[in-house]
């Protein structure tokens, strides 16, 4: 299996490295660190949780941050903006905005799995502006076109 080495700085002393839950988990957890502890998420609300961590992800990959499938179904809880891209020539702290998605307070506390971090390529693109496209079966067709 190729594996891509990734640099992290730790911000924060209680900073923990990115884990992964099983041994072929695409995700790597990212965890909760917050200077007085823990913080309250009122319901429907966004609070940013940080990682206390840094990275210098290689050029031709970013960090997608998704959703920990548990805590969004269990707690409610989810990065606000669905999935966060951070891109290679980024190196601040990696900041989860958790958005509470119940009707009660979440509490969330330093050393809680808050989100996964998934490294992942991407390729370069130029775009070529054109006043026709090819045709194609499904043409113009929008939401629901292609089937029920």
């Amino acid at each position: 299996m190729f594996k891509i080495n990734i640099l992290v700085k730790k911000l924060k002393e209680n900073a923990v490295i990115p884990t992964r839950g099983s041994e072929k988990a695409a995700g790597y957890d990212l965890y909760a660190v917050i200077d007085s502890g823990s913080v309250i998420i009122p319901p429907h609300k966004t609070v940013p949780v940080g990682t206390g961590l840094a990275f210098a992800l290689p050029d031709g990959y970013f960090g997608a941050i998704f959703a920990r499938s548990g805590l969004a179904t269990k707690q409610s809880l989810r990065p606000a903006n669905c999935v966060g891209v951070c891109d290679s020539d980024y190196r601040g702290e990696y900041i989860i905005p958790l958005h509470n998605d119940s009707d009660e307070e979440k509490t969330i506390n330093t050393g809680d799995r808050i989100a996964q971090l998934v490294i992942m390529p991407f390729l370069p693109a130029t775009f070529d502006e054109t006043d026709t496209l090819d045709d194609t079966q499904r043409g113009t067709g929008g939401f629901g076109s292609t089937g029920k």
